[in-house]
């Protein structure tokens, strides 16, 4: 008899253990449309493009990451990216190596958009040419540095300027399409 209320004991336990205590498991949270906002803003995008090596493929995605933090705005997420970049980089690469340490060098959020947009431009090459699948943008803001117009490059159509973060979010357009 002791075995049978045993028996019941761990069969009740698990059952209500199964069943949440009884509690509904049906609580919706509903966003505010700032916080919906920000989750977007912080979501990374969805990734299709594959390079001929993986070590191109692992730099375009530290550039990513890169964006994302200039989009939010966020520069201790930029020199963290920016620290990222400059392990993977190579000699072979010694202007987007400097960029990169003067991004992760850089006192304030301009002075390392100003050297994203120099990373930008010397990374041009090894991401056109390393690209063997899939697509990748190159997006331009025509009012980043007093009107002179900055690019950078994106896995997603959709703009989201690292260059002015939240102010200008989606100043810029798609100039190039590489696949």
């Amino acid at each position: 008899m002791k075995i049978f209320h045993a028996l019941l004991f761990v069969l009740i336990f698990a059952l209500g253990t199964a069943c949440n205590g009884g509690k509904k498991n049906t609580d919706i949270a509903i966003n505010t449309p700032e916080e919906v906002k920000t989750e977007k803003a912080n979501m990374p995008d969805n990734f299709d493009a594959a390079f001929a090596d993986g070590l191109t493929e692992a730099i375009f995605q530290d550039y990513l990451h890169l964006r994302t933090a200039f989009v939010n705005s966020e520069q201790g997420e930029a020199t963290a990216a920016a620290r990222e970049l400059t392990e993977r980089l190579t000699d072979e690469q010694a202007e987007a190596l400097a960029a990169a340490r003067s991004i992760v060098e850089a006192s304030d959020l301009e002075q390392q958009r100003d050297a994203f947009s120099d990373l930008t431009i010397a990374l041009e090459p090894l991401f056109k040419n390393g690209l063997s699948e899939g697509v990748i943008y190159k997006q331009h803001c025509p009012m980043a540095f007093n009107n002179e117009g900055a690019d950078w490059f994106s896995d997603s159509e959709q703009i989201r300027n690292p260059y002015f973060g939240d102010k200008m979010l989606s100043c810029g357009k798609v100039v190039e399409t590489i696949q």
